[in-house]
């Protein structure tokens, strides 16, 4: 059967890790790719691909109107476009960043004609151009612009629209990888306290994925409580038993010679959440103790001001 599928004409700019992992994968599928790189020896390998290379950003942008930024950081995406005409062009920011950066940097094209989607990367290297391993890549600003290029952009990995904040895949992407390292966090405290002891942490390890795959409930749970704040309905195990419990967490990391700094910060607020108004808050979930985290002098409108400084 003969392969229909269009094939588009783009740009690379930045040839790291992951932008090697998609001008490979862009190439393998037969897209005419043009690259550019600081460091121009990284591009050798791809123009032996097919790959045409570019000389100055400039040169590069020019090649095509679906240009794809992968740099070190948003700072890197100025400096690199900086003074080039991007009248009618179509730039795709893969560099990672913050909403604001993202926000700010969709105005930053606008005001040159050109149209955005930022992006949030949910995949290492090795993960792009293999879609069993399940990666994927946040967009958001023009939808337009992302419906016209979604077919390209779904080479490397799946694509997943979030809307037209621009601010937004940045924020599904942080979103995502602060509550990747929470867990991280206590998985290492896990494993920090039966160091020294007769348990093996490979003994340990299928224990720890089953009890953390039972406990997933509590994100659909906290989901549903931040939605209607209603944080006292059926709940199972309440805050006042929750915060009676932790005692013996911190006793044991401190008979075991352990730290418990990568835990204690969720054990103190909730017992802040509790504190406050232990009538009112004893009953609760601990789904809300999740409300004083948000600092009320910075909302989106703070973090904006913040931005434009």
């Amino acid at each position: 059967m003969t392969d229909t599928t269009p094939r588009t004409a783009l740009t690379l700019l930045g040839l790291g890790d992951m932008g090697t992992a998609l001008a490979r994968t862009w190439l393998a599928a037969g897209h005419r790719l043009t690259v550019w790189n600081r460091t121009a020896a990284k591009a050798g390998p791809l123009a032996a691909l097919g790959a045409a290379v570019a000389a100055t950003p400039a040169e590069a942008v020019a090649a095509n109107r679906l240009v794809v930024v992968c740099l070190l950081d948003d700072a890197s995406v100025g400096s690199a476009l900086d003074g080039i005409d991007l009248t009618g062009k179509d730039l795709v920011n893969l560099t990672t960043g913050t909403p604001a950066e993202g926000r700010a940097r969709a105005t930053w094209a606008k005001e040159r004609g050109a149209r955005f989607v930022d992006a949030g990367i949910m995949a290492t290297p090795s993960m792009i151009g293999a879609p069993e391993a399940g990666g994927y890549v946040f967009y958001s600003g023009s939808r337009g612009l992302f419906d016209t290029h979604r077919a390209v952009l779904e080479v490397p990995a799946g694509a997943r629209f979030t809307g037209e904040d621009p601010g937004h895949a940045a924020l599904h992407d942080v979103a995502l990888l602060s509550a990747m390292y929470g867990l991280f966090a206590g998985v290492s405290h896990a494993y920090a306290l039966i160091e020294g002891e007769d348990i093996s942490p490979k003994d340990l390890a299928p224990l720890l994925s089953e009890w953390l795959g039972a406990m997933g409930f509590f994100v659909g749970n906290a989901a549903e409580r931040l939605s209607s704040r209603d944080f006292t309905t059926g709940v199972v195990s309440n805050l006042a038993m929750q915060v009676a419990a932790t005692g013996t967490l911190v006793r044991t990391a401190q008979e075991q010679g352990v730290s418990a700094e990568l835990i204690s910060p969720y054990l103190e607020l909730m017992a802040r959440r509790l504190a406050a108004d232990p009538a009112a808050h004893g009953v609760e979930d601990t789904a809300g103790a999740i409300t004083l985290l948000r600092r009320p002098d910075r909302g989106r409108a703070g973090a904006q001001a913040q931005a434009g400084r």
